[in-house]
């Protein structure tokens, strides 16, 4: 059995999980799209992808007779066409996830941004000293965009930093956020008029693609640092850029980006920006923890060994 592990930018997978016996295991540390990829996957049997980083749709799989396994990191994945899948033979399975990794990113992103942390870092590095003064965040508004499991963390994390919450979804109720003990923003410019910080947390649909648009940073308070931790399309990149060079969000914290790795010639790789500490930007790194990628790839290989034996676990 021929199987592709795709994605593993750090090659973790073979340090983290006991692939043997499983049969012949190609590691690709690349991401490529397009009829490159037909090509690439063409010889093999198991195909092993990290959650919707590569897209499996009906074209790609009509390409791919070889194919019989896909398993996936975490438990779904919006990026894989399953009923294609089904009606090509093939069978699909997951993973579980942990839930804590991306509410700590987010809260890392914001702490090291209202503290000036990376230019004040970087300005030690080069021989000077104290160049600018950071934000307590005690005492901030906390704008969470999305009260699911994520935004319900950064709900606890927020109020143990001494910080105010208020919440926006557009199916947000009364009864969640008096559960989690947060206030409920009529809107989203309301949220982000009120928010000096204001955190994403939601899932990407065809009806929250480009919500955070240029009306929601027009209406950004005095001072804001904005954060986006859940998915690149959720947020209108050129609004947001524009945003930052008028002021509104004074800064921004990215994880995630329309395309994935960021391309080197991306217009989010502003030097200024990033120079000057307005815009930090990480590689998708809500998620890339050792206990996680550990649990991402021992249950891959589970999900391997129970498909050889007849015995499929977690399908999707």
């Amino acid at each position: 059995m021929k199987i592709a592990i795709l994605d593993d930018y750090a090659l973790a997978s073979q340090r983290l999980a006991d692939w043997s016996g499983l049969g012949d295991v190609t590691v690709f540390q690349d991401t490529i799209t397009g009829p490159d990829l037909a090509r690439r996957l063409h010889p093999f049997d198991v195909i092993c992808v990290m959650r919707e980083r590569t897209p499996v749709g009906p074209d790609l799989i009509a390409q791919l007779p070889n194919l019989r396994l896909i398993v996936t990191s975490g438990p779904r994945n919006a990026s894989i066409d399953l009923p294609a899948a089904r009606a090509a033979g093939i069978t699909v399975c997951g993973t579980q996830s942990r839930k804590t990794t991306t509410a700590e990113l987010t809260t890392l992103l914001m702490l090291a941004l209202n503290r000036r942390l990376i230019p004040e870092a970087a300005n030690l590095a080069a021989g000077g000293w104290q160049s600018g003064l950071g934000r307590d965040v005690a005492g901030l508004t906390l704008g969470l965009i999305g009260l699911g499991n994520i935004g319900a963390q950064m709900a606890v994390i927020g109020k143990a930093l001494g910080m105010d919450i208020i919440a926006w979804s557009p199916n947000l109720t009364d009864a969640r956020c008096t559960e989690l003990g947060t206030a409920r923003a009529e809107s989203l410019t309301d949220l982000m008029a009120r928010a000096d910080v204001a955190s994403v947390h939601m899932v990407l649909s065809d009806r929250s693609r480009g919500l955070l648009d240029a009306a929601a940073f027009a209406a950004a308070r005095q001072g804001q640092v904005f954060i986006n931790t859940s998915r690149g399309p959720l947020v209108d990149t050129d609004a947001l850029l524009a945003g930052l060079r008028a002021g509104k969000p004074t800064m921004a914290g990215l994880d995630v980006f329309d395309i994935e790795p960021l391309p080197r010639d991306d217009p989010l790789r502003d030097q200024d920006l990033i120079a000057s500490g307005r815009l930090l930007l990480t590689p998708h790194l809500g998620y890339t923890t050792d206990a996680t990628f550990r649990l991402f790839y021992n249950q891959t290989v589970e999900a391997i060994r129970a498909y050889q034996a007849g015995t499929p676990i977690r399908e999707l």
